[in-house]
């Protein structure tokens, strides 16, 4: 007689499996970096990120269809929901996360929140003031951020929120150093009330994407908001335990650092996209990883209004018996977050040259 325990260990074993291929083939780049994350964490991060690129694919096959890309939407709708009632569809990518669902008691508002942000892309949204800019944001970088924090069991509404700081200034260091690329696929993310206030016509420009002063002082203008917010995060790094502040640290220096590029090149992200020297990277990285040189006072800061809907999902969400385990071991689960924002911003590029 077969053991049921096996069996479903054995299926597990194999979803997870399908899911590491998928990556592999379609998703190099996360594939490779999932193998720095502790092992414990590995294979949720797996399961979790092939969903994600399950429903990116889903609606990049169907680009420029919208009624394609509407059944897209629902068919991936009617999917997370199955999942969350237990009854996933016969998927080696569902199975999957419906376990990491239970498992981790994962909300599912980031889950809906992110196809949201797909939602938007597929509509061509427009984003008039930096607010806008955030709430898209919070959807494609800040998801990322709560859901691993969430996985990773950092579930306290500061360390949750700063986890979504750092996703949101990393999406518009994203915006800045990706401007000509994504105008160039007709795409625009910088505030058009910004860039009218400087005399750029936005959807005139978007017809022929040129480089010059008023656009440069927008691109800066939103280099800015990005570095508020990774000075916000700064505070949440501060207030880790000493073990994981120069992982969190460096992520965020490197991260930062194309911004800083994007300024070395004049502002022009039109004509050449930034890229960080390996040499730089070194040099930023020797002083990080030697010494955590961080203010141990930490002074605590709300969400953003844009993602306090995904902090509050994840708090809500917490089970009781995690509350007390949240102050133990931070140190080795948090550190991995910032990684992840890398591998969404790596997936979102890729994406958007096909």
């Amino acid at each position: 007689m077969s053991n049921p325990m096996h069996s479903s260990t054995a299926q597990a074993a194999a979803d997870i499996a399908a899911c590491r291929d998928l990556l592999r083939c379609g998703s190099r780049s996360f594939y490779a970096a999932s193998f720095l994350l502790p092992q414990r964490f590995r294979d949720p991060a797996i399961a979790l990120y092939a969903f994600c690129r399950i429903a990116d694919d889903a609606i990049d096959c169907v680009e420029g269809d919208p009624v394609a890309q509407a059944a897209a939407l629902a068919m991936l709708y009617d999917r997370l929901d199955r999942i969350y009632d237990g009854c996933p569809i016969d998927d080696p990518a569902d199975r999957a996360l419906a376990d990491v669902v239970v498992r981790f008691a994962m909300p599912k508002r980031l889950l809906t929140a992110l196809l949201e942000g797909f939602e938007w892309d597929a509509e061509g949204r427009r984003y008039e003031d930096l607010s806008g800019i955030y709430d898209y944001s919070a959807r494609v970088a800040g998801t990322v951020g709560a859901m691993m924090a969430t996985l990773m069991g950092a579930r306290s509404e500061e360390l949750v929120a700063r986890a979504c700081d750092l996703g949101v200034a990393m999406q518009l260091t994203n915006i800045c150093r990706d401007v000509g690329e994504d105008a160039r696929n007709g795409r625009l993310y910088l505030p058009r009330a910004w860039m009218r206030e400087v005399g750029i016509e936005p959807d005139e420009w978007l017809k022929e994407p040129v480089f010059n002063e008023a656009l440069a002082s927008v691109i800066q203008r939103l280099l800015d908001a990005a570095d508020a917010l990774y000075q916000r995060s700064d505070a949440g790094i501060a207030a880790l335990p000493m073990g994981c502040r120069a992982g969190i640290n460096a992520a965020r220096y490197l991260y930062s650092e194309i911004g800083r590029q994007v300024e070395r090149q004049g502002l022009d992200s039109i004509s050449r996209r930034a890229v960080v020297p390996p040499q730089r990277k070194l040099q930023l990285l020797a002083p990080i990883l030697g010494k955590a040189v961080l203010s141990p006072r930490y002074v605590p800061a709300p969400p953003l209004e844009e993602t306090r809907f995904l902090v509050d999902a994840v708090v809500a969400a917490t089970p009781p018996q995690s509350v007390a385990k949240q102050a133990a071991g931070v140190s080795d689960r948090v550190v991995w977050v910032a990684e992840l924002f890398g591998q969404l911003e790596e997936r979102q590029r890729v994406l958007s040259m096909r």
